[in-house]
């Protein structure tokens, strides 16, 4: 059924939901239990106090020792050995290991993953619980749950494969020959300072040429006629920009210049610029801390491809012939249906 499965995550979060609130709760009161002696303890009579300041040096009331007692009882009392198999809770006989609650934790959501440890103790175990005697009080297995669980085991253990496939494959010599394939040792590219004037037609932009070959200034020929009032206002200039980051003819025009030349009117999407170079530089690559992000997640898909490609070349695989199943039939929840 796969309403059923689509509502299974839902109700998930929602039994948490129900669980952390009275948790959180029951923190805030502890919270108040523990400040409530200090504030006792400042409003205690005069006469008790006196009474607790007479006590001779070197010896304790008989409150005060059992105080003590208890505490370095508390203190001697050694932190439970834990296994992913101890029993946490149990629901007519059936028990919640811990290791079923660490890993219902690891599968929240992340605003639940920021709780503290002891709220979020309590809410995930309240929530196996719900969803024990849920369980419990089901009437049958539906036939989808065979299916989502072999769903859900092929996920697990395929993400497992993944992940010692990255761990092995992202190490610092792999990330350096990664950048240096795609950086070190490639030319670098040239990067364009440049100016424009944006008009509507190629007789405006002709009329601009010929009124800066008969030596207007570019910048205030600019700021009078430029239809890019962006630039326009700052004497048409574009500033630094490489291959890619402007439309193809803008490029091209700009990339057959000398700097200092101005363009003939060049066409684009829009209207007629009129170019003029002021400067090139080499496009420096950027250093390998700043792209590092970029190059491990290449280097992880790359080992991934390289592994699924490895495991397919040395498997049995079959694949649905085209037009063999029709695409609609995903809608058909029917199909899970007992």
């Amino acid at each position: 059924m796969l309403k059923q499965l689509m509502l299974l995550q839902t109700a998930s979060v929602l039994a948490l939901a129900l669980a952390l609130p009275a948790a959180a709760q029951d923190t805030t009161q502890d919270t108040a239990t523990e400040e409530a002696p200090a504030a006792t303890t400042e409003q205690a009579p005069a006469g008790a106090e006196a009474e607790a300041t007479a006590v001779p040096d070197g010896e304790t009331t008989d409150a005060q020792a059992t105080d003590s007692e208890a505490a370095a009882g508390e203190a001697a009392t050694p932190a439970q050995d834990v296994t992913r198999d101890t029993v946490v809770a149990t629901v007519n006989g059936t028990n919640i290991t811990l290791g079923e609650v660490i890993v219902a934790a690891t599968q929240l959501p992340a605003q639940y993953q920021q709780l503290p440890p002891d709220v979020l103790f309590s809410g995930v175990t309240d929530q196996l619980i719900q969803q024990e005697l849920l369980a419990q009080s089901a009437t049958g297995e539906p036939a989808s749950l065979a299916i989502a669980l072999a769903n859900q085991r092929r996920s697990i253990l395929a993400n497992d494969v993944i992940g010692d496939v990255v761990v092995s494959a992202v190490t610092e010599e792999a990330v350096q020959a990664a950048y240096d394939a795609q950086f070190a040792n490639v030319e670098p590219a040239t990067e364009w300072n440049a100016s424009h004037i944006l008009v509507g037609t190629q007789e405006e932009a002709q009329a601009v040429i010929d009124r800066l070959n008969a030596g207007e200034d570019f910048a205030a020929v600019a700021q009078e006629v430029s239809t890019d009032t962006g630039s326009g206002a700052q004497g048409g200039e574009l500033g630094w920009f490489g291959a890619g980051m402007m439309v193809p003819e803008f490029e091209q025009g700009v990339s057959g210049l000398e700097p200092g030349a101005v363009s003939e009117p060049i066409q684009s999407q829009f209207g007629f610029h009129v170019i003029r170079l002021n400067e090139t530089r080499p496009q420096e690559a950027p250093a390998l801390d700043e792209v590092r992000s970029e190059i491990e997640a290449q280097v992880q898909q790359e080992a991934i491809e390289a592994r699924i490609v490895e495991l397919e070349s040395a498997a049995e695989v079959t694949r649905p012939e085209p037009g063999q199943f029709d695409p609609a039939v995903l809608s058909d929840t029917s199909l899970l249906e007992d």
